[in-house]
């Protein structure tokens, strides 16, 4: 009985010892670290560049993906179908900016690409970086914008000439489903508040069904504050105070322009990562462009800012459940900014996309 005893007192020492020195770690499933095929696009003007950036810093940190690589060009007038195969195949896709043409009937191949994979919810991460100073501090703004209708759903004509008219299509089940969303990451992310934009003041049956249905979705997350505000005044408290804002949910227009004021507040366009996401499908991209794609010189000297990519595509990789990748990956390129001693021009500084690269690689742990 004495051995007994000491067998069952040693059995509980080691057992205890082993709950005190080891934690409780995953345990990945069969085949979560097989490599990821990713559909790259890198587009037009700056986008083969910083798509580029993006492989380097990749390959470097032996990230488990790899990418399957198609040329096109913004004044196609369709995207190749071989390019939507590999994207429905793959399920995800990092792209460069994409040039649309100005008038001459030419549809947007974002537009094109949006709608064939049902990518209705865009969001872009507009927060303040630490060591990149800013006009405001303390932004932390998530836009999110209804991808696949409003002014957006190219129903335009010319009824006699010298005369267009272009539909503004609004549904119930579009509205829903984007506030949804936003509601749900609010939720996830801990955040706490949801800002609908509208304008349902002028446009009552279109922007009031927008707003009915946040609304409707709004009730069903009572630990969540929702309010609306007018596009307009939007803007305005954007610029004056934007920490008020917290997610914002919005029409596709209103967002695309709300987006990018948010960026441009919390320090520009080259830092701020995006991407568009469906039930089945995701792209992710530069969070705002704002004119970035067609700026010539800056493909010329090679000074286009890798940073909103490199930041998209660590929300890529977590979107890929490789959440140790993401984490290395965003730390290198936040320690970069933070140091200052890296940076293009858009964030007063003279080095060059592949300075910037380099310095990103030199950080990764």
């Amino acid at each position: 009985m004495s051995a007994s005893r000491r067998s069952v007192s040693l059995l509980k020492t080691l057992l205890t010892n082993k709950t005190q020195t080891r934690a409780v770690t995953y345990m990945p499933r069969p085949g979560d670290g097989a490599p990821r095929p990713i559909t790259l696009i890198p587009g037009d003007g700056i986008g083969p560049l910083v798509t580029n950036a993006v492989e380097q810093v990749m390959e470097a940190m032996h990230a488990p993906v790899y990418f399957e690589k198609y040329e096109v060009y913004g004044d196609m007038k369709w995207m190749p179908q071989e390019v939507i195969d590999s994207i429905k195949k793959n399920k995800v896709c990092l792209k460069g900016g994409l040039r649309t043409p100005m008038g001459g009937g030419v549809n947007s191949l974002n537009v094109q690409l949006r709608r064939e994979l049902d990518l209705y919810a865009s969001l872009v991460d507009c927060c303040n970086l630490p060591g990149l100073p800013t006009r405001h501090e303390n932004v932390d703004i998530v836009v999110i914008r209804e991808n696949t209708e409003g002014e957006y759903s190219g129903l335009e004509h010319e009824v006699v000439p010298g005369v267009v008219e272009s539909l503004k299509v609004i549904t119930k089940f579009c509205s829903e489903r984007i506030a949804k969303y936003a509601f749900e990451y609010a939720y996830l992310n801990n955040r706490k508040k949801v800002t609908a934009v509208h304008k349902a003041n002028i446009m009552k049956l279109a922007d009031g069904l927008f707003l009915e249905s946040c609304r409707h979705v709004a009730a069903k997350y009572p630990t969540i504050t929702y309010n609306e505000i007018i596009v307009d005044n939007c803007c305005m408290q954007l610029v004056s105070k934007p920490e008020q804002f917290d997610v914002m949910v919005t029409p596709n227009l209103y967002g695309n322009l709300v987006a990018n004021t948010a960026a441009g507040i919390a320090g520009g366009t080259g830092v701020m990562p995006g991407g568009n996401v469906g039930a089945e499908h995701a792209v992710f991209e530069q969070g705002a462009s704002a004119g970035n794609v067609g700026k010539e010189k800056m493909v010329e000297q090679k000074t286009a800012n890798p940073v909103a990519l490199l930041l998209s595509s660590a929300m890529m990789l977590r979107h890929l459940q490789f959440p140790s990748f993401a984490d290395r990956l965003e730390n290198a390129v936040k320690n970069v900014i933070l140091e200052g001693k890296y940076r293009t021009k858009d964030l007063s500084g003279e080095n060059t996309t592949q300075e910037v690269v380099d310095a990103v690689i030199a950080k990764i742990d």
